[in-house]
């Protein structure tokens, strides 16, 4: 038997055995289950590089709060989201909102992620990824790259996931803007 056909046999088998255990790994692709809307947001404190060292959904209240996961400080696609939020955050201020990028980079990690990209707005270590999990956003090692929208009374109001780091704060914005002309 060649290199080739063995191969083929063991990928075959694989597919084969797939649907076995599409329940788990379905799961573990998606990140978990999803937060359903218009409930409470999961509160969280977790340390930051910025202000008094750590920080609290609760500390917004009375502003909408937009809660993005990624997976690494420094990769492209994170870097290049964050640099988008940034550009981004006077249009965030103008409606009330308050922007919080969440990964399990540590916080000197963050600190030096920030000095770099001038980022302006706080992110949070969430170094064993419980905060991920409750909001459904993670990946074994990492967190995916999901964003939440909290309503200035703590209510969960949307979700992003499959999100395309080029365009988001664009999409982001468009929602908050449809959210704040429905309240």
């Amino acid at each position: 038997m060649t290199r080739r056909v063995f191969f083929k046999l063991v990928a075959t088998v694989f597919l084969a055995l797939l649907p076995a255990f599409s329940v788990p790994i379905a799961a573990f692709a998606l990140g978990g289950v999803q937060l359903p809307l218009n409930q409470a947001a999961p509160a969280f404190t977790l340390p930051t590089n910025t202000g008094d060292g750590t920080v609290s959904l609760a500390d917004y209240r009375g502003k909408w709060v937009v809660v993005y996961f990624y997976p690494k400080d420094f990769t492209s696609g994170c870097t290049l989201e964050a640099r988008r939020f940034q550009q981004d955050l006077p249009r965030y201020t103008d409606r009330n909102a308050q922007i919080l990028g969440v990964s399990v980079d540590s916080v000197s990690s963050h600190a030096e992620f920030c000095d770099s990209e001038g980022l302006k707005f706080p992110l949070l270590a969430d170094t064993d990824g419980a905060v991920s999990k409750r909001y459904g956003s993670w990946m074994g090692v990492v967190a995916l790259r999901h964003t939440y929208i909290v309503d200035p009374d703590g209510v969960l109001r949307a979700t992003f996931t499959g999100v395309n780091p080029a365009i988001h704060s664009a999409e982001v914005l468009a929602k908050l803007d449809e959210l704040r002309t429905s309240a």
